[in-house]
């Protein structure tokens, strides 16, 4: 049989970083209001990269950690919401900057839990025997959808990039998985409303910036989501002991603190780097991943027992259970 492994990790964020004291001079807010509710302190604001060009950094890098000719990719799957135009997609272009020639791309839209949806499709496109590389790289530019006046909104995120290298192996990696979606809570967290504008059209008007119900958004993710978890853990009869790390969509720190208390953990298994970069919705869960790797916190040499998870607007969740 033919399985799936991730064998790369990359991630890159813009140079420019936004302090919340800097944002406290552009809105009524301030360090201690933000990092008190949030656990955010800074976030990475691009100047005039778009998402293609930060996901690029990451395809870029992955191709140099393998030693791999871009020509040897067979896929390229782009978590997105905050594409650089409708078409072509982020992946088309992410393909054609690095010369993978022979690798078909397209975008996923499913917000914070983009990265995940888009890792679960990748892994059974190799599992299915016909590919054998593929790189899965969740990117944002959140900033060009926030209404930089609106503190409940702007305070909370960031951009940026992270991806994986994903091949076949002979060994599973892959152990479990649940994705949901619920679309009658969709109005809670939403962006980019396009409104109808053609001359035959009565309704018109656009929605560009996003716009959440922040409480609802809290309550979803430490209830919902905890017992998506949970859930996925008693399905293969396994607990918290059995769980090396948790490595959760970065949009709140205390949601973070609830979850593993639902969990029964300790916060030392859930890594976190909101507080440097804030919410990058796709793009969090593989930038953390990359760090992680980095500060020899993960190995990539399938000793380690991840759950991972991605949550957000739709209403979408999902969690993998895999060995890394």
């Amino acid at each position: 049989m033919v399985f799936a492994k991730i064998s790369q990790v990359a991630h890159y964020a813009p140079s420019q970083i936004i302090d919340n004291d800097e944002l406290a001079q552009r809105m009524d807010t301030s360090d201690e209001w933000i990092a008190s509710r949030t656990g955010i302190h800074r976030r990475h604001i691009t100047k005039n990269e778009e998402t293609s060009d930060l996901a690029t950094q990451v395809a870029k890098q992955l191709l140099q950690k393998s030693n791999y000719a871009p020509e040897t990719i067979d896929f390229i799957i782009v978590a997105t919401m905050t594409p650089d135009s409708a078409m072509p997609s982020t992946a088309a272009r992410i393909q054609a900057n690095i010369g993978a020639s022979q690798a078909f791309a397209y975008d996923l839209v499913a917000a914070c839990s983009g990265f995940v949806f888009a890792l679960s499709t990748a892994e059974k496109l190799i599992a299915s025997g016909r590919y054998k590389r593929g790189m899965v790289i969740g990117a944002e530019t959140l900033s060009k959808i926030l209404d930089w006046s609106d503190r409940s909104t702007a305070v909370l995120f960031g951009d940026g990039a992270g991806g994986v290298l994903l091949e076949a192996t002979n060994q599973p990696h892959f152990l479990d998985e649940i994705q949901r979606t619920d679309g009658s809570r969709g109005g809670d967290l939403q962006s980019g409303v396009w409104g109808l504008s053609s001359p035959f059209s009565e309704i018109r008007g656009n929605a560009p910036y996003l716009k959440m119900e922040g409480r609802a958004i809290f309550e979803f993710a430490v209830r919902d989501v905890t017992k998506t978890l949970q859930e996925l853990l008693e399905r293969q009869n396994m607990t918290d002991e059995d769980v090396d790390y948790y490595l959760l969509h970065q949009a709140n720190r205390r949601i973070l603190e609830k979850m593993a208390k639902k969990l029964g953990s300790d916060m030392a298994k859930f890594p976190a780097n909101m507080a440097d970069y804030g919410n990058t919705s796709a793009a969090s869960i593989p930038i953390l991943l990359s760090e992680c790797v980095e500060r020899g916190i993960l190995f990539l040499d399938g000793s380690q027992t991840l759950l991972i998870s991605g949550f957000g607007g739709g209403l979408t969740w999902g969690a993998i259970l895999l060995k890394l």
